[in-house]
């Protein structure tokens, strides 16, 4: 299972809207899905169209411990797309928490029952953090393995990209060793602008691995959706925002199989050396290849017709040489052709099957050259003159 938080401490950069899409865009590929919404404005749950009451379940009592996290899982009108809700009462969740102890990792914990409960539950969970780096967001930050930054294209989300990088890796050094940047969104991206494309450029300089090749670009779709409380796929199917979520949830995917391969040269390299694991992965794709081309190779192919006369020929061309072959496996009169048993092959050189002619194979006499009866010049076509000359040519 994946645990994946989108965060930014600068808000208005698509971070919601990134965690609601996204997340309906994994569910349309079959997976199962679960946004948690960690914002006390509720937008996302709102773009969910599930609204929380303060009785209701919510992520305010998961981090209370009032409630387990399978508990506080509501059904979206997406199949396979789910929604940890919230409501207001979570704004206060910080002053009621600053006493507890463990507060930063209370919602890992929730995660981890919840996961020991019901072993895989979920293919993602999507933490949809607030627009500040307060408890709420390190509870994300703790509870997630990845963290996807949500990027306007602008100046200053860009110049907020350095301390975000120190805040993530500060975590990673005391709360949560597995974290780590796997990927960066870029959102509200205009190619008209050349301030856009000069920060996206400098976006792709600075973590050449981590940006995505999809970016988000600016579009009204993506803005109305909220209001009517609908994924852009319920909204509106065929515009530009959901071909780009969708083309964003396939690199997501992608991302996992990269991860495996990964891993799996890794411990190649672990068991076998350094620079084993490469070799391994090439091993399997040259594996794979040389299967396609034997399936290639075993496919059915239309032999040639022949005609009449060729198949006649060809019979008894057949037929020659199985009698040619009888009476070359029963001549006896050579020892070194006498059967081997197969515990001998390969034999020695010295017992390398030695040559001899076809026609003695076959006990036909040899004829010499100058035997044979001199030929007709009529069969070669040849004039008196020319015949007269080729017997003179031949006397001498």
């Amino acid at each position: 299972m994946r645990r994946i938080a989108i965060v930014n401490q600068k808000g208005g950069v698509g971070k919601t809207t990134t965690t609601v899409n996204l997340g309906a865009a994994l569910a349309m590929q079959g997976h199962r899905v679960v946004v948690v919404d960690l914002d006390p404005q509720a937008n996302a749950s709102l773009h969910l169209g599930v609204s929380a009451a303060s009785e209701d379940p919510s992520t305010y009592q998961v981090l209370l411990s009032e409630l387990g996290f399978g508990e506080a899982i509501c059904e979206t009108k997406t199949p396979g797309l789910y929604v940890v809700p919230s409501n207001i009462d979570l704004s206060g969740a910080e002053l009621e928490l600053a006493n507890a102890l463990g507060r930063e990792t209370l919602l890992r914990d929730a995660l981890e029952e919840w996961e020991e409960a019901n072993p895989d539950p979920a293919d993602y969970v999507l933490l949809d953090c607030p627009p500040s780096l307060g408890l709420l967001s390190i509870n994300g930050l703790a509870a997630a393995h990845e963290v996807f930054i949500a990027l306007q294209t602008q100046y200053f989300a860009l110049q907020g990209m350095g301390k975000l990088v120190e805040v993530v890796a500060l975590l990673k050094r005391r709360i949560n060793p597995e974290l780590l940047v796997s990927g960066i969104v870029p959102c509200l991206y205009d190619s008209r602008l050349r301030l856009a494309r000069e920060v996206l450029a400098e976006i792709r300089k600075y973590f050449p691995g981590q940006v995505f090749s999809s970016s988000i670009a600016t579009n009204v779709k993506l803005a109305e959706a909220p209001s009517y409380g609908q994924t852009i796929f319920e909204y509106a199917p065929d515009s530009a925002g959901a071909r780009d979520y969708m083309r964003l949830a396939v690199e997501v995917m992608e991302q996992l199989e990269l991860a495996k391969q990964a891993k799996a040269e890794t411990r190649a390299d672990s068991v076998f050396g350094n620079g084993s694991g490469s070799i391994v992965a090439a091993h399997q794709s040259s594996l794979s290849a040389e299967q396609e081309f034997e399936d290639e190779a075993t496919l059915p192919v239309a032999a040639p017709q022949e005609s009449e006369e060729q198949e006649s020929a060809h019979s008894e061309a057949t037929v020659n040489n199985q009698n040619v072959d009888q009476d070359f496996d029963e001549d006896p009169s050579d020892d070194h052709w006498a059967a081997q048993p197969m515990d001998d092959f390969p034999p020695p050189r010295d017992l390398m099957i030695p040559y001899r002619s076809t026609a003695a194979a076959q006990n036909v006499p040899i004829i010499r050259a100058e035997e044979l009866p001199e030929p007709a010049p009529e069969a070669f076509g040849m004039t008196d003159k020319a015949a007269e000359n080729a017997s003179k040519f031949h006397e001498e």
